[in-house]
């Protein structure tokens, strides 16, 4: 883990004040960059999150999809947990924080801008940190790049339609021409590109080319990216979050209540099933983690960089490093509860 990973909570922190600051003090700065949108999308916005999606799909091998059937359990709970357990848990905690907990701090309409935010979170399992996340509790690479592989698929045909019916049933219009556009530009494209430039470099230069040099070459850029995107949009917040800066926190507690659930769902099925530790472990960070990327972006897209639904996601990148991190050191004080894996 580079050291802007290690303390990307920090990094985060200082983007959202710097954005606040921005754009309270310099109003023209986000005056002049609401004039770059197409479709409701942020030109400026969309290529930095391309350069954050990018270098995640160059990591993943689709070829090791042909090897699911060789242990699927830990893939079974993956799945179940992101798709059918996930978002609904996502909505139904967070309609519970946002409409009855803090009914007296947000209003009701807030409360569904905030909730569509959340639903978006919770509709987007997690892709490139799981690496991270496995590396740090000693995962069994080749199944996380399964997991991440076959989660990255589901998205092309589950989430729009997930999002639509959740957003739907809590009040709010579904424009579904730009939420399919959002999954085109922000999943289909780089996935594409990705999968075409790994089978490229591979032939031309070798794998241990593409992994050992190429890749890396992206790790400061992606964060680059990550960081500026947050300055960009909490340019675009500053008025929000100067005029509620308590929602930050309300928001935040439903989002860390929902990644320790869902963790202790995929993490515990895992120790019921027997399942290895360095199955069990990844499987439970898939679960757990967002990709925030998409979930920005969809937000973005969908309602503005200005909205409260994007404040929402933003707020998802915020808490998740933190409570990952304590998540994994959870995983690695409990290694005893699960057979040994792999000898690596």
């Amino acid at each position: 883990m580079s050291f802007f990973e290690r303390y990307l909570s920090l990094w985060v922190a200082l983007c959202m004040v710097a954005g606040v600051l921005i754009g309270v003090y310099i109003p023209s700065v986000p005056d002049f960059l609401s004039q770059f949108e197409y479709a409701n999308i942020s030109i400026p916005i969309a290529v930095l999150i391309w350069l954050m999606i990018y270098p995640m799909m160059l990591k993943i091998d689709f070829q090791s999809v042909k090897n699911v059937g060789k242990n699927p359990k830990g893939l079974f709970v993956t799945w179940i947990a992101n798709w059918a357990i996930k978002p609904f848990t996502m909505f139904a905690i967070s309609s519970f924080f946002f409409f009855v907990v803090f009914k007296n701090l947000i209003p009701e309409e807030l409360g569904r801008q905030y909730l569509a935010g959340a639903v978006l979170l919770g509709a987007a399992p997690c892709t490139a940190m799981v690496f991270v996340w496995s590396h740090l509790t000693k995962g069994n690479p080749a199944y996380t790049v399964v997991q991440v592989a076959t989660n990255d698929l589901i998205i092309l045909v589950a989430f729009a339609p997930i999002v639509a019916l959740l957003l739907g049933v809590s009040g709010v219009p579904i424009p579904w021409g730009t939420l399919f556009l959002s999954v085109v530009l922000f999943v289909v494209i780089p996935l594409g590109a990705g999968v075409i430039t790994r089978q490229t470099l591979i032939r031309s230069r070798g794998l241990d080319y593409l992994n050992e040099e190429f890749i890396p070459k992206f790790q400061h850029i992606t964060v680059a990216g990550l960081l500026l995107t947050l300055i960009i949009i909490f340019t675009f917040q500053a008025d929000v979050i100067v005029a509620n800066p308590l929602h930050i926190l309300l928001i935040a507690v439903p989002l860390i209540i929902q990644t320790v659930v869902i963790f202790g769902i995929s993490y515990g099925s895992c120790r019921v099933l027997k399942l290895s530790h360095d199955i069990a472990a990844p499987a439970g960070m898939v679960g757990a983690s967002n990709f925030f990327e998409l979930a920005v972006a969809v937000a973005i897209a969908l309602f503005g960089a200005d909205s409260p639904v994007a404040l929402a996601t933003i707020v998802g990148v915020l808490v998740e490093v933190p409570v990952m991190l304590a998540l994994v050191e959870f995983a690695n004080r409990t290694r005893h509860w699960f057979p040994e894996g792999e000898k690596r």
